[in-house]
């Protein structure tokens, strides 16, 4: 019962959030593609980060099943209306990077990210479409301008320990089962586009002292994960002194676009108002409908 609550008070918050306007600058679209996946485009450029529509099943992770990109979903829920000026990839678990290599081949563009990720690209053949970043260089792509901050995710095993942790190693496709994609280096990645500013956060914690200060206009803020990470929104909100607060990653990551939406147990996106307005009296909560909706 207490879970049938919870999961009707989260559904009631995300469509009361959903209804508060971003205030973008015009001509700049972002798409939640659910999880930390976004596509934002503008002057017909887009660029992804963290995308993953295929959607593993549960039972893949359970029964260690090979884990690979779906054209399909791809096809559905990927698509662009522009030029790809590149993807994003925040950290390397099986639910912020399986796509993007089928997404670097698809549209021709480079993916941006740790040695992880890297691995996972010449794994598919795509090696030579991989950027192994350099922490907080800017890369300009397109009307875009991208950094990647040095992060930590959050410990999400009984608050003690990193799911998958490790860098990526599997030598061959059959492999890539769920547990093969190893988190690898973990990176905050900042947005700079249509004079606004953009903060990505993948994983509800972060390297402090790598963080630079803000003020940023979005914050997209990782929110599974946070009860483990201590004082997660007193530590990052000072820094960043973003305008508008977005959650992100609370939508169960198992469940495939198409179908009714639900969430990560026990996200309580309903209370994250009171939590951010505690430490940030002047940020707003808005939250973006999952591009299925």
């Amino acid at each position: 019962m207490l879970g049938e609550v919870s999961e009707h008070d989260d559904a009631q918050a995300a469509r009361e959030l959903e209804r508060i306007p971003l205030d973008l600058p015009t001509g700049l679209d972002v798409r939640w593609l659910g999880v930390s996946g976004y596509r934002l485009t503008y002057e017909g450029v887009s660029i992804f980060i963290d995308p993953y529509v295929s959607r593993v099943p549960l039972r893949a992770l359970v029964l260690r099943r090979r884990t690979l990109p779906d054209a399909t979903m791809l096809e559905r829920y990927a698509g662009s209306p522009g030029a790809v000026a590149g993807i994003l990839v925040g950290h390397t678990h099986f639910d912020h990077a399986v796509d993007a290599p089928a997404l670097a081949r698809r549209h021709a563009a480079k993916a941006y990210g740790s040695a992880s990720l890297a691995h996972l690209m010449r794994l598919h053949g795509v090696g030579d479409q991989a950027v192994e970043v350099v922490a907080h260089q800017p890369y300009e792509l397109g009307p875009f301008v991208v950094g990647f901050v040095p992060s930590r995710h959050s410990k999400l095993l009984f608050g003690r320990k990193v799911p998958m942790d490790g860098e990526l190693t599997c030598e061959q496709l059959d492999g890539l089962v769920p547990s093969s994609y190893k988190c690898g280096a973990v990176y905050g990645i900042s947005i700079d586009v249509a004079g606004i500013s953009l903060y990505h956060q993948g994983s509800a914690d972060l390297n402090d002292s790598e963080l630079r200060d803000g003020p940023v206009d979005v914050f997209l803020a990782g929110v599974a994960g946070r009860s483990v990470t201590p004082h997660y929104w007193e530590r990052i909100l000072p820094k960043l002194d973003p305008r508008i607060v977005v959650p992100t990653h609370y939508d169960n990551f198992f469940s495939p676009l198409g179908r009714p939406q639900d969430f990560v147990r026990r996200v309580q996106l309903a209370e994250i108002p009171r939590e951010v307005q505690q430490v940030a009296r002047d940020a707003r909560v808005a939250a973006l409908p999952r591009i299925d909706a």
